[in-house]
Protein backbone atom coordinates (compact mmCIF):
# COMPACT_ATOMS: atom_id res chain seq x y z
CA UNK A 1 0.00 0.00 0.00
CA UNK A 2 1.29 3.42 -1.05
CA UNK A 3 1.88 5.64 1.92
CA UNK A 4 0.54 9.36 1.84
CA UNK A 5 2.51 10.60 4.84
CA UNK A 6 6.48 9.86 4.29
CA UNK A 7 8.84 11.14 6.46
CA UNK A 8 12.80 11.15 5.42
CA UNK A 9 15.39 11.73 8.57
CA UNK A 10 13.29 14.80 9.68
CA UNK A 11 15.25 16.74 12.64
CA UNK A 12 13.60 19.33 14.17
CA UNK A 13 15.22 22.44 16.59
CA UNK A 14 13.10 24.63 19.19
CA UNK A 15 16.17 26.77 19.12
CA UNK A 16 19.09 24.63 20.02
CA UNK A 17 17.31 22.18 21.52
CA UNK A 18 16.90 18.83 19.04
CA UNK A 19 13.48 17.61 19.69
CA UNK A 20 13.48 15.53 16.82
CA UNK A 21 16.13 13.08 16.20
CA UNK A 22 16.03 11.66 12.09
CA UNK A 23 13.02 10.54 12.25
CA UNK A 24 11.85 8.24 8.65
CA UNK A 25 8.56 6.81 8.42
CA UNK A 26 5.69 5.70 6.08
CA UNK A 27 2.23 6.43 7.31
CA UNK A 28 -0.39 4.46 5.18
CA UNK A 29 -3.33 5.58 3.67
CA UNK A 30 -6.97 4.88 4.73
CA UNK A 31 -5.55 3.39 8.27
CA UNK A 32 -5.33 4.85 12.08
CA UNK A 33 -1.45 5.15 13.31
CA UNK A 34 -1.02 5.90 16.63
CA UNK A 35 1.76 7.49 18.03
CA UNK A 36 2.77 6.68 21.65
CA UNK A 37 5.72 7.37 24.29
CA UNK A 38 6.25 9.35 27.44
CA UNK A 39 5.79 13.07 28.08
CA UNK A 40 8.06 15.21 26.11
CA UNK A 41 9.25 12.10 23.94
CA UNK A 42 8.54 14.16 20.54
CA UNK A 43 5.16 12.04 19.35
CA UNK A 44 2.72 15.72 19.60
CA UNK A 45 6.32 17.66 18.26
CA UNK A 46 6.59 14.77 15.23
CA UNK A 47 2.48 15.30 14.72
CA UNK A 48 2.55 18.99 14.12
CA UNK A 49 5.25 19.08 11.59
CA UNK A 50 2.66 17.22 9.35
CA UNK A 51 0.71 20.12 8.50
CA UNK A 52 3.70 22.51 9.61
CA UNK A 53 1.89 23.50 12.79
CA UNK A 54 4.91 24.03 14.42
CA UNK A 55 5.83 26.53 11.81
CA UNK A 56 3.74 29.03 14.48
CA UNK A 57 6.50 28.28 17.17
CA UNK A 58 9.37 31.02 17.62
CA UNK A 59 12.67 29.48 16.66
CA UNK A 60 11.67 26.31 14.90
CA UNK A 61 13.96 24.70 12.46
CA UNK A 62 13.37 21.91 10.58
CA UNK A 63 15.94 19.71 8.34
CA UNK A 64 14.81 16.67 6.24
CA UNK A 65 11.93 16.21 4.38
CA UNK A 66 7.69 15.23 4.69
CA UNK A 67 6.13 14.23 1.52
CA UNK A 68 2.32 14.64 1.61
CA UNK A 69 1.38 12.75 -1.94
CA UNK A 70 4.65 12.53 -2.77
CA UNK A 71 5.19 16.45 -2.26
CA UNK A 72 7.78 18.31 -0.18
CA UNK A 73 5.37 20.06 2.38
CA UNK A 74 8.17 22.48 3.07
CA UNK A 75 8.17 23.22 -0.51
CA UNK A 76 8.69 27.32 -0.96
CA UNK A 77 5.25 26.78 -3.19
CA UNK A 78 3.11 25.00 -1.11
CA UNK A 79 0.45 27.14 0.09
CA UNK A 80 -0.05 25.96 4.17
CA UNK A 81 -3.65 26.92 4.32
CA UNK A 82 -4.12 24.61 1.31
CA UNK A 83 -2.34 22.04 3.26
CA UNK A 84 -4.11 22.50 6.66
CA UNK A 85 -7.58 21.87 5.06
CA UNK A 86 -5.89 18.74 3.36
CA UNK A 87 -4.08 17.62 6.85
CA UNK A 88 -6.42 18.93 9.38
CA UNK A 89 -6.02 18.81 13.25
CA UNK A 90 -8.09 17.94 16.16
CA UNK A 91 -6.82 19.27 19.41
CA UNK A 92 -6.47 17.71 23.31
CA UNK A 93 -8.80 19.74 24.20
CA UNK A 94 -12.15 20.65 22.43
CA UNK A 95 -12.03 23.85 20.78
CA UNK A 96 -15.54 25.36 19.07
CA UNK A 97 -15.51 28.66 18.08
CA UNK A 98 -17.89 31.19 20.02
CA UNK A 99 -20.58 30.38 17.75
CA UNK A 100 -23.47 28.96 16.59
CA UNK A 101 -22.60 25.13 15.71
CA UNK A 102 -24.13 25.61 12.81
CA UNK A 103 -21.58 28.22 11.88
CA UNK A 104 -18.71 26.42 13.42
CA UNK A 105 -18.85 23.67 10.33
CA UNK A 106 -19.36 25.95 7.71
CA UNK A 107 -16.50 28.41 9.17
CA UNK A 108 -13.71 26.76 7.25
CA UNK A 109 -15.92 26.06 3.73
CA UNK A 110 -16.85 29.75 3.90
CA UNK A 111 -12.72 30.57 4.25
CA UNK A 112 -12.13 28.06 1.21
CA UNK A 113 -15.41 30.57 -1.14
CA UNK A 114 -17.99 28.17 -0.69
CA UNK A 115 -20.89 30.48 -0.03
CA UNK A 116 -24.38 29.08 -1.52
CA UNK A 117 -26.34 28.39 1.38
CA UNK A 118 -27.55 24.99 -0.45
CA UNK A 119 -24.27 23.79 -0.12
CA UNK A 120 -23.37 24.71 3.21
CA UNK A 121 -26.84 23.47 4.69
CA UNK A 122 -25.38 20.22 3.13
CA UNK A 123 -21.32 20.17 4.23
CA UNK A 124 -22.89 20.74 7.62
CA UNK A 125 -25.38 17.94 7.77
CA UNK A 126 -22.57 15.47 6.20
CA UNK A 127 -19.77 16.61 8.78
CA UNK A 128 -21.97 16.03 11.87
CA UNK A 129 -23.67 12.62 10.38
CA UNK A 130 -19.34 11.58 9.85
CA UNK A 131 -18.79 12.57 13.26
CA UNK A 132 -21.94 11.06 14.94
CA UNK A 133 -23.32 14.30 15.93
CA UNK A 134 -26.57 15.10 13.50
CA UNK A 135 -28.62 13.49 15.95
CA UNK A 136 -27.69 14.97 18.85
CA UNK A 137 -27.80 18.22 17.78
CA UNK A 138 -29.73 19.13 13.98
CA UNK A 139 -32.39 20.43 16.28
CA UNK A 140 -30.44 22.95 17.54
CA UNK A 141 -27.89 24.04 15.05
CA UNK A 142 -28.42 27.90 15.80
CA UNK A 143 -27.59 27.28 19.65
CA UNK A 144 -24.21 28.14 20.67
CA UNK A 145 -21.44 25.43 20.51
CA UNK A 146 -20.40 26.51 23.83
CA UNK A 147 -23.62 24.90 25.40
CA UNK A 148 -22.73 21.23 24.30
CA UNK A 149 -20.83 19.00 26.48
CA UNK A 150 -16.84 17.89 26.24
CA UNK A 151 -17.71 14.99 24.33
CA UNK A 152 -19.95 16.61 21.97
CA UNK A 153 -17.67 19.39 21.73
CA UNK A 154 -14.92 17.56 20.82
CA UNK A 155 -17.08 15.36 18.01
CA UNK A 156 -18.07 18.83 17.15
CA UNK A 157 -14.34 19.81 16.23
CA UNK A 158 -14.03 16.58 14.54
CA UNK A 159 -16.79 17.39 12.61
CA UNK A 160 -15.51 20.94 11.62
CA UNK A 161 -11.98 19.18 10.61
CA UNK A 162 -14.39 17.50 8.27
CA UNK A 163 -16.07 20.02 6.87
CA UNK A 164 -13.21 21.15 4.31
CA UNK A 165 -13.11 17.42 2.99
CA UNK A 166 -9.65 16.50 4.28
CA UNK A 167 -7.62 13.31 3.54
CA UNK A 168 -5.67 13.31 6.46
CA UNK A 169 -6.72 14.02 10.23
CA UNK A 170 -4.38 14.68 12.55
CA UNK A 171 -5.38 14.37 16.04
CA UNK A 172 -3.75 15.04 19.20
CA UNK A 173 -4.55 13.20 22.08
CA UNK A 174 -8.59 13.65 21.31
CA UNK A 175 -9.75 11.73 24.29
CA UNK A 176 -7.45 12.46 27.32
CA UNK A 177 -10.18 15.38 28.57
CA UNK A 178 -13.11 13.25 28.46
CA UNK A 179 -14.89 10.92 30.02
CA UNK A 180 -15.04 7.00 29.55
CA UNK A 181 -18.49 7.01 27.56
CA UNK A 182 -17.45 9.86 25.48
CA UNK A 183 -14.02 7.78 24.85
CA UNK A 184 -15.50 5.24 23.73
CA UNK A 185 -17.57 7.34 21.66
CA UNK A 186 -14.59 8.96 19.55
CA UNK A 187 -12.79 5.50 19.45
CA UNK A 188 -15.89 4.48 17.62
CA UNK A 189 -16.15 7.40 15.69
CA UNK A 190 -12.30 6.72 13.71
CA UNK A 191 -12.89 3.29 13.76
CA UNK A 192 -15.59 4.37 11.11
CA UNK A 193 -13.71 7.60 9.69
CA UNK A 194 -10.74 5.16 8.68
CA UNK A 195 -12.99 3.95 5.69
CA UNK A 196 -12.36 7.42 4.12
CA UNK A 197 -9.45 9.44 6.13
CA UNK A 198 -6.17 8.59 7.13
CA UNK A 199 -5.95 8.69 10.90
CA UNK A 200 -3.24 10.14 13.04
CA UNK A 201 -3.71 10.05 16.32
CA UNK A 202 -1.14 10.90 19.84
CA UNK A 203 -2.06 8.76 22.71
CA UNK A 204 -0.78 8.60 26.37
CA UNK A 205 -3.05 5.73 26.54
CA UNK A 206 -2.29 2.39 25.27
CA UNK A 207 -4.81 0.42 25.62
CA UNK A 208 -6.62 2.80 23.46
CA UNK A 209 -3.30 2.73 20.81
CA UNK A 210 -4.23 -1.66 21.12
CA UNK A 211 -8.08 -0.85 20.54
CA UNK A 212 -8.15 1.27 17.60
CA UNK A 213 -4.87 2.03 15.44
CA UNK A 214 -3.23 -0.49 12.54
CA UNK A 215 0.05 0.83 12.73
CA UNK A 216 1.88 2.23 16.31
CA UNK A 217 5.15 4.01 16.50
CA UNK A 218 7.02 4.11 20.00
CA UNK A 219 8.91 7.25 20.55
CA UNK A 220 11.40 8.08 22.97
CA UNK A 221 13.50 11.45 23.49
CA UNK A 222 13.10 12.79 20.26
CA UNK A 223 13.74 9.40 18.52
CA UNK A 224 11.16 6.92 16.39
CA UNK A 225 12.82 3.73 18.48
CA UNK A 226 10.07 1.50 16.65
CA UNK A 227 7.45 1.12 14.08
CA UNK A 228 5.11 -1.75 12.76
CA UNK A 229 1.63 -3.34 12.84
CA UNK A 230 0.60 -2.45 16.03
CA UNK A 231 -0.24 -6.16 17.00
CA UNK A 232 3.51 -6.79 16.61
CA UNK A 233 4.57 -3.63 18.26
CA UNK A 234 2.60 -4.90 21.37
CA UNK A 235 3.24 -8.60 21.37
CA UNK A 236 6.91 -8.83 19.97
CA UNK A 237 8.42 -5.98 20.26
CA UNK A 238 11.54 -5.88 18.53
CA UNK A 239 13.44 -3.59 20.42
CA UNK A 240 14.02 -3.69 24.77
CA UNK A 241 12.49 -0.03 24.93
CA UNK A 242 9.69 -0.63 23.89
CA UNK A 243 9.35 -3.82 25.58
CA UNK A 244 9.81 -1.80 28.84
CA UNK A 245 7.63 0.50 27.85
CA UNK A 246 4.73 -1.39 26.94
CA UNK A 247 5.08 -3.24 30.02
CA UNK A 248 5.31 -0.54 32.62
CA UNK A 249 8.95 -0.67 33.23
CA UNK A 250 9.26 3.37 33.09
CA UNK A 251 7.15 6.16 31.26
Amino acid sequence: MKPIITSKDLVLYYDTFKALRGISMEIPEKQITAFIGPSGCGKSTFLKTLNRMNDLVPGVRVEGEVLFRDEDIFAPSVDVTTLRRKIGMVFQKPNPFPMSIYDNIAYGPRLHGTHSRAELNELVETSLKGAGLWDEVKDRLKKSALGLSGGQQQRLCIARALAVQPDVLLMDEPTSALDPASTMRIEELMATLREQYTVVIVTHNMQQATRISDKCAFFLLGEMIEFGDTEQVFSMPKDKRTEDYITGRFG
